[in-house]
């Protein structure tokens, strides 16, 4: 929310997940010198930048006949940015533990300028929403927990995903939460789920010594 208040990348979405960057900033923003402030914000735009290339490649490349699996998704905007770009999948999926759908499903019922673009964007049956999950024809939220794979996939299955259509499956930040068996053994459930598929990961990494 800081970076976008800057002026490092335009997302108008993100003001109705985050708190105003004045009352709340990241720790690591609000520790060092404005030299290491703005050395992260440009860390922040690189990563944000360059995932958004990746995936709007993938898109152009399957000309949108695709889906996206957003793993680990927390708050983020993606959704409404593609559809604002009329650069949406056939399906886009989000996945992140109960409690922080929960959160997301409550600010998008709560805000029409979320709520809207979802609605203008579904079409079939009534739209299906819980409190743990989300589900319309062209995105869907569901409350999961990665280290389980047989559970992540019953769950993406019963809100349509096709496991024949090319498949971009996203995470940021969240295979460094995981044993590294639990990561592997996510990565091979997408290997052997997805005959199309490809993967863009973004982790924290220590290739000498300690954090």
């Amino acid at each position: 929310r800081f970076a976008v208040s800057v002026g490092y990348w335009k997302d108008p979405y993100i003001q109705y997940f985050v708190r105003q960057a004045k009352e709340r900033k990241a720790p690591e923003i609000n520790r060092g010198k404005l030299e290491r402030e703005w050395g992260h914000l440009t860390c922040y735009y690189a990563r944000v930048h360059g995932v958004s290339y990746l995936i709007k490649a993938f898109l152009k490349k399957t000309e949108c006949n695709c889906q996206i699996v957003n793993l680990g998704a927390g708050m983020d905007t993606l959704f409404w940015r593609l559809k604002d770009e009329n650069l949406l999948p056939r399906k886009y999926f989000e996945v992140d533990f109960p409690m922080i759908v929960a959160r997301k499903i409550h600010n998008i019922k709560s805000k029409p300028p979320l709520s809207k673009p979802i609605m203008e964007s579904h079409s079939g049956d009534s739209l299906l929403i819980d409190s743990h999950s989300l589900d319309s024809s062209r995105y869907s939220i569901v409350g999961a927990d990665l280290r389980f794979s047989s559970d992540l996939e019953e769950k993406l299955k019963k809100h349509s995903l096709d496991v024949h259509l090319p498949t971009l499956l996203v995470a940021e930040c969240v295979l460094v939460y995981m044993t590294p068996q639990q990561s592997a053994n996510l990565l091979k459930w997408a290997a052997s789920t997805f005959p199309v598929a490809m993967v863009i990961n973004y982790e924290q990494v220590k290739p000498k010594g300690h954090f």
